[in-house]
């Protein structure tokens, strides 16, 4: 992506350089020779015409509340404005970056000129990673929506986890936590659309062994109210791992490790970030055993097997 990807991963004001400047009048009205767009400059702001501006096709909202759409076109008769939209030209036209609720609602207020901020976007993965941004850190979006943009740009574009969260400034072990909870049934990720279900929730369901039980509990959770912690206790009651029974003393053949097998160890133990061990019997049979230490790491470590194929 070029020059282009140095900006992102920098949060909202990535999409506001510095040096552009300030809107004097939070009103929208009809250009003046100053603000109106020169048909070609980018980086700029300017006042564009709201009929002019199409949706972003790479929107990760998908849920927008019509009532708060109503009073915010409520505010902007009254107030205008005051947070300009982000588009990049398209087609002899704009086609919207971030600002979606925005611009709904100054549709619906009647405005024809809204301030935009021009940005030069040239790919999809661009809108995709400028957009999650900007609602991420608006807080706009809730967790299905953030999960569905999170595997787009795993799945569509090839990056890691970790490559993902460099760009949306979260941590590796938060970008899996979501893309997992998009393995749950429909019925639940909708619950949790809705808000009926906290992500704490989700995050205790996706543990349970099948569809079915995890379509149990969520039914508990509506009908009984029940608050994370519990649900939490109720897995772990219900699924817990027996203990394992002590080995009885038998004839499995012993195996050590040599000092050329600790050597061969400690070379892998920083490739793989964690304790790696080699063995061997005296026949030539051998394990070698990668250690974890939770759900996110045992995740890491599949991912990185999962490249070397």
């Amino acid at each position: 992506m070029g020059k282009s990807k140095t900006v992102l991963g920098k949060g909202l004001g990535a999409l506001i350089p510095s040096n552009r400047p300030p809107v004097e009048d939070p009103v929208s009205v009809e250009p003046t020779p100053e603000t109106r767009d020169d048909g070609v400059s980018t980086d700029v702001l300017a006042h564009i015409a709201v009929d002019d501006i199409d949706p972003n096709p790479y929107q990760p909202r998908v849920e927008f509340d019509a009532q708060a759409i109503r009073e915010l076109a409520q505010s902007i008769r009254e107030n205008g404005l005051v947070q300009p939209v982000t588009v990049r030209r398209w087609e002899g036209k704009f086609q919207l970056i971030s600002g979606e609720r925005r611009v709904r609602a100054c549709r619906e207020a009647g405005i024809e000129h809204i301030p935009a901020y021009i940005r030069q976007v040239e790919t999809a993965e661009e809108m995709i990673e400028l957009a999650l941004i900007e609602n991420i850190q608006r807080k706009t979006l809730n967790p299905v929506e953030i999960a569905t943009s999170y595997q787009q740009l795993v799945e569509e574009y090839g990056h890691s986890a970790e490559e993902v969260g460099q760009r949306v400034g979260k941590d590796r072990s938060t970008v899996l936590n979501f893309i997992r909870l998009l393995k749950l049934p429909k019925k639940v990720l909708s619950s949790l659309q809705k808000g009926e279900i906290s992500m704490g929730h989700a995050r205790a369901l996706i543990t349970l062994p099948d569809e079915t039980a995890q379509l149990r509990m969520w039914q508990r959770i509506i009908r009984d109210n029940l608050s994370v912690r519990k649900v939490e206790e109720l897995v772990n009651n219900i699924y817990r791992q027996p203990a394992r029974p002590e080995k009885k003393p038998g004839k499995s053949p012993t195996r050590s490790s040599t000092p050329h097998l600790e050597e061969l160890s400690q070379k892998l133990r920083p490739v793989y970030g964690t304790k790696v061990h080699i063995s061997a019997a005296k026949d030539g049979r051998g394990s070698i055993v990668f250690e974890f230490y939770n759900d996110d790491d045992l995740e890491r470590l599949l991912e990185l097997f999962l490249r070397s194929e």
